[in-house]
């Protein structure tokens, strides 16, 4: 199911942004840039609709899928 980030607090969109930038625990780009940054590139793309927030009712998690990860599935 997707949740349009207009749904959520802002509060609770930038912890799941955050989760989901710091979830694999690595930079690998040429240098290392601050989570505000970061969090402001994610939630670009979810405006640009670039990338959803997906909700599985079977797993009971959210995460921030691409738009061809979403079709894939």
């Amino acid at each position: 199911m997707i949740i349009p980030y207009t749904e959520l607090t802002p509060d609770t969109l930038r912890a799941l942004i955050e989760e989901f930038i710091t979830r694999e625990g690595t930079d690998y780009g040429e240098e290392e840039l601050h989570l505000d940054i970061k969090v402001e590139q994610v939630r670009k793309q979810l405006e640009q609709k670039a990338i959803y927030i997906v909700y599985s009712e079977l797993h009971e998690t959210c995460n921030l899928m691409t738009k061809e990860a979403l079709s894939q599935d």
